[in-house]
């Protein structure tokens, strides 16, 4: 699976390692316990020995940091707090254990996951089942943008494994008859300090009313948010905390760079830079939804194969939009925040962050998308004249000065006018499909999200490119600068 690369090997170089027997609240009383000098495997960790095939079998070959740390504190039965980012294995780190539990004593909505994002929750699912197919784990994924119907039809069947949103999850919780989570023994919130900044503290605490007390509780949080220690407070008793990672490390191995850039010419250095690099995958963020529609559909038209991920799309097409993305039939990404945590994305060459991120610590959820599993990556941030401030922000947080990316301004002039002729285009679709979303229900055509008119098209000409951009603007909004 691809969730193999995304994981092994990952031994960065990183300075906190700790497992504290008390749930210390303050991340710098971390104790640093030097490196493990021995390569552990699964099975020094205590994993039994179906389970140690099944990690084989992924092509886990040793144990992650988060997992060496995190996997014997939970075969003895205590509570765990993870602190760990994405992608530093800690999936396998609560999977595992809970695993051998259900195998110990199989039975029924054993386990309750909560994750802040759709994409985290089918992502965690594929996980269980992968590790748990030869002992034939049923998982159920249960969050919104899908049928309640069909939903509630799967919960019927009682699963082992119920992987949540906390909104839809309380939702079957008030009205699905016969579904309870009475008897359950594990709970897991995974990207806790998001599923917190989400606004879902009164659903976490609704569904922590329902669930029995005698539980085991697994937290898992790149940050320790104030809210996040309140929440290990009411969640978890006497907890261990596991921490793999310094407060706000970026990767050694990411060589991260600015742009100082006029804001109109954004598109112009963005495609330049597609070409230089051309041959890597890319995850381009921007801020928000009509604007990575907006540049999606500039770049197709430009005959780069791009595709967005952000919020207005159906849960399908994120998921159809992401698979693509994986397969590699589609290089370039362009995602919203929103799309940007948790993501299981292989490996990514480099991260553009078109649009700087507003807050400081998304920028380094953004760039940990790339550089994963021990490999190198780059990482380019366009800073307009109105991002300065921003800019130094998350220079001061990283506490790193970034040098400037080498461009050729001469070659970048070149293309503006192949680049406002695509943009012309891109604003034609983008109002079509606005205006497409007002008429009355019937034709879907704006839903052909990425198919017929991705990187086929290498002339430039409007076609019915991706779904789920301009709602609101009509796409009207670019006039040159932003």
């Amino acid at each position: 699976t691809s969730m193999a690369d995304d994981r092994e090997q990952r031994m960065k170089p990183e300075t906190d390692k700790t497992v504290e027997g008390s749930s210390s609240e303050d991340e710098n009383s971390l104790v640093n316990s030097g490196e493990n000098e021995v390569v552990k495997t699964f099975k020094d960790l205590g994993v039994t020995e179906v389970l140690c095939e099944a990690c084989d079998q992924l092509g886990w070959k040793s144990p992650t940091k988060i997992q060496i740390e995190a996997i014997p504190v939970a075969l003895q039965g205590k509570d765990v707090i993870g602190l760990a980012e994405t992608g530093s294995g800690k999936t396998g780190a609560f999977a595992l254990p809970i695993l051998q539990s259900l195998l110990a004593s199989p039975q029924r909505l054993h386990t309750l996951v909560l994750t802040p994002t759709r994409e985290l929750a089918f992502q965690i699912s594929e996980q269980f089942e992968a590790l748990g197919s030869s002992i034939g784990v049923k998982c159920a994924v249960i969050v919104g943008g899908i049928d309640m119907m069909s939903q509630s039809l799967v919960l019927a069947k009682k699963p082992h494994i119920v992987i949540a949103t906390p909104g839809r999850l309380i939702d079957h919780l008030e009205n699905t008859k016969g579904f309870s989570l009475r008897a359950l023994k594990f709970l897991v919130m995974d990207e806790a300090d998001r599923i917190l900044n989400m606004d879902f503290e009164t659903e976490v605490d609704k569904i922590l009313k329902v669930i029995p007390r005698e539980r085991r509780t697994f937290l898992f949080s790149a940050t320790m948010t104030k809210k996040v220690q309140k929440l290990q407070r009411a969640a978890l008793k006497d907890p261990v905390k596991c921490a793999v990672s310094t407060k706000y490390s970026t990767v050694d191995k990411l060589q991260q760079y600015y742009i100082f850039i006029p804001s109109k010419y954004k598109d112009c250095y963005l495609v330049s830079i597609l070409n230089e690099l051309a041959g890597n995958s890319f995850i381009i963020f921007c801020s928000t939804c009509n604007n990575a529609q907006r540049v999606a559909l500039l770049l197709r038209n430009l005959g780069i194969t791009a595709i967005p991920l952000h919020g207005q799309m159906s849960q399908n097409k994120r998921l159809g939009a992401l698979n693509k993305f994986k397969s590699k039939s589609r290089s370039v990404l362009l995602a919203t925040d929103v799309a940007s945590r948790g993501l299981d994305i292989p490996h990514v060459d480099c991260v553009i962050n078109y649009d700087i991120p507003t807050h400081s610590k998304d920028y380094i959820h953004r760039v940990g998308r790339t550089a994963r599993a021990g490999r190198s990556g780059k990482s380019i941030t366009f800073v307009t004249q109105y991002d300065v401030e921003l800019f130094q922000r998350i220079e001061t947080l990283i506490g790193k000065k970034l040098p400037a990316f080498p461009t050729q301004e001469e070659e970048v002039m070149m293309l503006v006018e192949r680049v406002s002729e695509a943009q012309r285009f891109a604003r034609l679709e983008m109002k079509e499909q606005g205006e497409k979303r007002k008429r009355p229900k019937g034709g879907d055509g704006d839903e052909d999200d990425t198919e017929q008119s991705s990187g086929v098209r290498k002339k430039v000409k409007g076609g019915s490119g991706g779904g789920g951009g301009g709602k609101k603007r009509g796409g009207g909004a670019w006039r040159g600068g932003r």
